[in-house]
């Protein structure tokens, strides 16, 4: 029988901000951010509570230069304006495709985005709202992955799906080894052990705690995303 109910109630999707680029060098890819906004209008339509947490590479990458040398701290700072900028978009963007969304940062930069209150943010998701979370935690040294760890685990989420730009997690390096297979499911002990790199180890360790299974799949698949949230076999589910 095919399946019809969603197998996620909340979810946490994870983009890079080299998600939005597509086939540009660095900034936001017009055609693919309203791609990327037709796939989660999709996955709201079918009821799923949608969060985001946006990475900034696309931004920050193209002014890195520039921060070398540069105190690590004031680096992680820009990069963290980076996301509001590109969470800014995302949200334009899926307010203009008829979704509504919510833009909540961890800074304060009240004239520009609300401030991230958890209570309003489990209010926002309950209403039907696309809740984007900006600033990555607020903090230097914390990767956006780490933020998405946080915020998942923070509002409920069920799991954690993060786009990337391969159809999951090989056993090595499909483009440099054709032998290479994709797994379908690996526990988080065993992907720390064969050292995977699928997120930072803070952020990898915190879902691992919170018992928070994490999806990798590719954003640039069509239809990968509704594929994730109604259970079928996509990218490599991450599980304690």
């Amino acid at each position: 029988m095919p399946i019809t109910k969603p197998a996620y109630k909340r979810i946490l999707l994870k983009l890079s901000g080299e998600a939005l680029m597509g086939d540009d060098q660095f900034g936001i890819n017009r055609n693919t951010i309203v791609r990327i906004v037709g796939e989660v209008a999709e996955v709201t339509r079918l009821g799923v509570e949608v969060a985001v947490v946006i990475g900034g590479g696309n931004i920050f990458r193209g002014v890195a230069g520039g921060s070398v040398g540069m105190d690590r701290a004031t680096a992680d700072y820009m990069g963290m304006l980076a996301t509001v900028m590109n969470s800014l978009a995302l949200g334009d963007t899926m307010n203009k495709a008829g979704l509504t969304a919510r833009v909540m940062s961890a800074i304060a930069i009240e004239q520009v985005v609300e401030p991230y209150v958890r209570p309003k943010a489990l209010q926002y998701l309950e209403e039907g709202k696309v809740v984007i979370f900006a600033a990555g935690t607020g903090n230097p040294f914390f990767t956006t992955d780490t933020a998405a760890a946080l915020r998942g685990a923070e509002i409920g989420a069920e799991i954690v799906l993060k786009a990337t730009k391969v159809d999951g997690v090989y056993t090595a390096d499909p483009k440099k080894d054709s032998s290479a297979t994709r797994y379908s499911k690996i526990t988080f002990d065993e992907a720390m052990s064969k050292n995977l790199g699928i997120m930072d180890a803070t952020a990898f360790a915190l879902c691992r705690d919170q018992k928070l299974p994490v999806k990798v799949f590719s954003i640039f698949k069509h239809g990968a995303l509704k594929r994730v949230v109604m259970g079928e076999d996509e990218g490599t589910l991450v599980y304690a």
